[in-house]
């Protein structure tokens, strides 16, 4: 029975391809690892870097070889690519494809005898045209394009007003300033580009044998999409636009279509002959791999993902669309009505372990890279540091040891004590990693300090996004953490405390795949909905939970939660003490990533 979908999730590092069925249960998994299958490309850790520009980027060329082997691997494992109905993917946000003027001749006329690198990149010296009027795609680490952010910031009035148009300030990484540098440094390339590719439709288009459009959860990485009005900003698209034109542009960069789960065609001819597909499967909307993350389970409107790696994210679906400079706002990738709210930050896992390690360090465990005393010490530590909340003041603390985004500061610590409304610097240690100051003795105060910080700052800036549940005040309905720290107890009890979640905090436990199910789901919801059936429903009668989700423990605490509460709005007066001390307001940032562990 013809039943299957196929997922991708082309990023950085690899290329992934897994098969579940219509019951959405996995059947194949495939991977091609770039620095271990793919070396000859000279790439380190997936990516080519010029330091001197700070650029960052791919060889298309190396996707295109990947490709092909996936599809092998995947074969070999025995996938009956005969039985797929359906496929979707997704793909590292932001990343840019330029397409050459015989692209669509190239696409449509491929030899199922020979392979895609075969076909479609371009010679040496210029002795064959092949697809590509660029052979290279910028990285979502790519931090080249300063000039162009700050004149995308400035375009129409301030970023907050471009945060508002288009649902993000000008970011290193995003498209719009990256088509801009790319026009203005290579001028004829620019000319000789018949289309541009997100590295999500670059690889839908590979599948379906022609140019693919954009998805439109996708598209909200550009700068350059106007999200309240579903159109292209013409004012952003003439500033990367320059002396080509708006038009020229527009066409470069095709329509894009309202309905995330559309079919954007049959398959191409190619994979048909070459690899068994049926000439009936269905190409649906290729997305970003964060979008595509919170496709991977029935999120819910308020219900938020928490990703626990060396940096931290948070995605959150909401229908509230309030933009801000700190954050992001996408079209959700299939649901119209609901937004993608998305917070970066840099600093997360390793401030933790600065802490556990300095904690460690005072104690028989020395050097162990063991969490037990830095948990033990945080669960155990009073609220916000507060024995007595009548009289203790608060402890508020922020701990960056890398330059961060949210807030936009350099890298540093604070430690303040806060009661009636006025906040009082605690005291730096000493050499011997001592203060006189006995309401914060350090490390250990930290240990507590540092979860309740960074949880207060999803709290501060997702609290205008949430949705009263039930009797109970606005919060998340549910928390899923995910990545490396949500198999920790003391992280996760600390996010219920913080945040909420009136159904609790659950751990997420779907291995590496995240991206690549979201795709599968996604292409599996294209092709069988009903009319009028919203992904979400769809998911939900199909998907088994307890398979995925682990229940670790309450979120909401009557009481805890309020006091949480109080703090805000000292805790906003801590980063505006640290941006006032440490901010820079052009400071080139250094991307966050928002990659979902």
């Amino acid at each position: 029975m013809a039943d299957q979908f196929i997922g991708f999730d082309l990023s950085t590092q690899q290329l992934k391809g897994i098969i579940v069925k219509s019951d959405l249960k996995l059947v194949y998994e495939g991977k091609v690892d770039f620095d271990a299958d793919l070396a000859k490309y000279g790439i380190e850790k997936g990516v080519l870097t010029n330091p001197a520009e700070g650029e960052v980027f791919a060889p298309v060329a190396m996707w295109l070889e990947a490709i092909d082997l996936v599809l092998q691997r995947l074969k070999e494992q025995g996938a009956d690519f005969s039985k797929v109905q359906g496929i979707s993917g997704a793909g590292m946000q932001h990343g840019t494809v330029f397409w050459s003027r015989d692209a669509a001749t190239l696409l449509g006329g491929l030899d199922a005898g020979k392979t895609l690198l075969e076909q479609l990149e371009g010679g040496a010296k210029g002795e064959r045209r092949g697809a590509f009027s660029h052979p290279f795609s910028p990285n979502w680490q790519d931090a080249s394009t300063q000039e162009q952010c700050e004149k995308f910031d400035v375009a129409l009035k301030n970023p907050e007003t471009l945060a508002e148009a288009t649902g993000s300030k000008a970011h290193h990484r995003f498209s719009g300033p990256q088509i801009f540098r790319f026009h203005q440094k290579y001028p004829e390339a620019y000319k000789a580009t018949s289309r541009i590719s997100l590295v999500s439709s670059f690889i839908a288009s590979i599948f379906l044998g022609k140019v693919a459009p954009w998805d439109i959860g996708d598209v909200c990485g550009a700068n350059l999409w106007d999200i309240k009005n579903g159109r292209w900003h013409e004012d952003l698209l003439a500033l990367a636009a320059g002396d080509e034109g708006v038009e020229d542009l527009k066409g470069k960069l095709g329509n894009v279509p309202e309905d995330g789960g559309s079919s954007f065609g049959t398959i191409s001819p190619y994979f048909v002959k070459r690899y068994g597909f049926p000439s009936s499967a269905q190409i649906i909307a290729f997305t970003g791999d964060n979008p595509s993350t919170i496709l991977a389970l029935p999120l819910r409107s308020s219900d938020a993902i928490v990703s626990l790696g060396t940096s931290t994210t948070f995605l959150m679906s909401t229908p509230q669309y309030k933009p801000d400079p700190a954050y992001h706002f996408m079209n959700h990738p299939t649901t119209a009505g609901l937004y993608m709210f998305m917070l970066c930050y840099k600093n997360g896992g390793l401030a933790r372990e600065h802490i556990r390690d300095a904690i460690n360090k005072l104690s028989s465990a020395g050097d162990s890279k063991t969490w037990d005393l830095f948990n033990e010490t945080a669960i155990s530590s009073p609220v916000l540091g507060q024995n007595d909340p009548s009289s203790d003041p608060m402890r508020l603390g922020l701990f960056f040891p890398r330059p961060e985004i949210v807030p936009n500061v350099k890298a540093g610590t604070w430690r303040f004590l806060y009661k009636d409304g006025q906040l009082s610097a605690v005291p730096p240690p000493g050499a011997q990693g001592k203060t006189e100051d006995k309401s914060w003795p350090i490390p250990q105060a930290d240990a507590r300090a540092i979860l309740e910080s960074q949880f207060l700052s999803l709290r501060l800036r997702s609290q205008n996004l949430v949705e009263r549940q039930g009797d109970l005040p606005p919060q998340p309905r549910r928390i899923y953490m995910v990545g490396g720290g949500a198999a920790n107890s003391a992280i996760a009890e600390l996010a219920g405390e913080v945040l909420g979640g009136a159904d609790g905090v659950y751990k997420l436990d779907i291995g590496g795949n995240a991206c690549a199910l979201g795709a599968a789901y996604k292409a599996a919801w294209g092709v069988q909905r009903r009319e009028g059936e919203k992904f979400e429903d769809f998911l939900e009668a199909r998907w088994n939970e307890e398979t995925f989700v682990k229940k670790i423990c309450e979120g909401y605490r009557k009481g805890t939660w309020e006091r949480y509460g109080e703090a805000l709005k000292g805790f906003a007066a801590v980063e505006q003490r640290a941006i006032e001390e440490r901010g820079e307001s052009k400071m080139a940032e250094e991307n966050a990533g928002g990659k979902v562990s």
